[in-house]
């Protein structure tokens, strides 16, 4: 029973890796962890690994960057190679990314059973890429595990068999806990940005990377003025993605006094300064998701969401990129009358064990 866990990008090692650890436990279960070099990322090396308690990748196909078709096609050519070599009996793949769209259409065209970790998730809105890889996706896929309730109404709609799809939690949710334990037993000094919530009593945490919001100049100005009206108020601080600064270096748009800016942070460093923030804003689907298991209050800077348990049970709350829904939002926190949230159906820190029980079940039954 061989199993390839796929990863393109740091967000997908954490939820494969409470995969990998239950399937440390399921005897029956071999599997290979196949990295496909979506993203580089020079915080990967075996440090992060030993964070997150798994072995280094078995595969990595190197597939690097380029447009949406060139890297898709890279990393279908490559893997094909690798299941032709080592011919796993199921491929799992995790999330929205192009590796979870290129090796689901690799693993089903040479007969290979596909798992989805995440399915059923939608925005109804195909111009954003991930809402195709997620549609694609689950188009072919044979097992659905699904996060939310509302997975399981999509993929039904869908017309997928009751039989394939399983409601088992939330695979980031139970990496969430499981880091944040670990971040429990480390000194309080252990990171460089505790000067800066010793210096603040709180704080607000931003994230911003989605095209639609830092590739148009117009929607990014009016977004800055926001956090400029914010940092009258409340402190910022932004771990900055590479193309967000880029284009506000094009665009002229400047950082207010108060926000300040870092590069990409590691996971645990970032888990230990937004989980104590005032709020975050941000545009991360899986920030959403995150800041809801910890009660963190969340502003999404986007116009819909695929996570709407987020909104109807978390405390999340969508205030798309004008100025004033956003102004209005943070006035509600910071009067402290936002919503408390209650963490949803089992986002419980198991989920990797239902998976774990129910591939070995899958495998019994073929």
């Amino acid at each position: 029973m061989k199993v390839f866990l796929i990863a393109g990008a740091r967000p997908n090692f954490m939820k494969i890796a409470p995969i990998a650890r239950a399937f440390e436990k399921q005897n029956p279960i071999q599997y290979r962890i196949v990295h496909t070099g979506q993203h580089y990322d020079q915080n990967m090396s075996d440090v992060f690994f030993d964070e997150l308690s798994i072995r280094n990748p078995d595969y990595h196909l190197e597939a690097g960057g380029g447009s949406h078709a060139e890297q898709t096609a890279k990393i279908m050519i490559e893997f094909e190679k690798v299941c032709t070599a080592d011919r796993p009996d199921l491929v799992m793949v995790v999330g929205d990314v192009n590796s979870t769209l290129a090796c689901s259409i690799v693993a089903k065209k040479m007969n290979i059973k596909v798992a989805h970790v995440e399915a059923g998730l939608r925005s109804f809105d195909v111009k954003m890429p991930e809402e195709i890889n997620r549609m694609v996706t689950d188009s072919i896929s044979d097992l659905f595990f699904v996060t939310e309730e509302q997975g399981m109404v999509n993929l039904k709609n869908e017309g997928k068999p009751d039989s394939a799809i399983h409601f088992v939690g939330h695979v980031m949710i139970d990496n969430l806990y499981y880091q944040r334990g670990r971040l429990e037993q480390m000194p309080a000094d252990a990171f460089s940005l505790n000067d800066f919530k010793m210096q603040h009593r709180e704080y607000g945490v931003v994230t911003l990377h989605r095209p639609s919001n830092v590739d148009d100049q117009k929607t990014l100005e009016r977004i800055f003025e926001a956090f400029t009206r914010i940092t009258q108020t409340l402190p910022l601080i932004f771990p900055i993605h590479p193309r967000t600064r880029k284009n506000m270096k094009a665009f002229g748009i400047h950082p207010p006094r108060d926000m300040k800016l870092t590069d990409p942070l590691p996971y645990m460093e970032f888990l230990n300064l937004w989980k104590d923030a005032k709020l975050v804003l941000t545009d991360s689907g899986g920030l959403q998701e995150e800041t809801t298991a910890l009660g963190v209050p969340c502003l999404t800077i986007r116009e819909n969401t695929e996570r709407p348990i987020t909104i109807s049970e978390g405390t999340n709350e969508i205030v798309g990129t004008s100025k004033e829904k956003i102004l209005d939002a943070f006035q509600i926190i910071m009067n402290k009358n936002w919503k408390t949230g209650q963490k949803p159906k089992l986002w419980d820190g198991k989920a990797a064990e239902r998976i774990a029980e129910l591939i070995t079940k899958f495998f019994i039954l073929l």
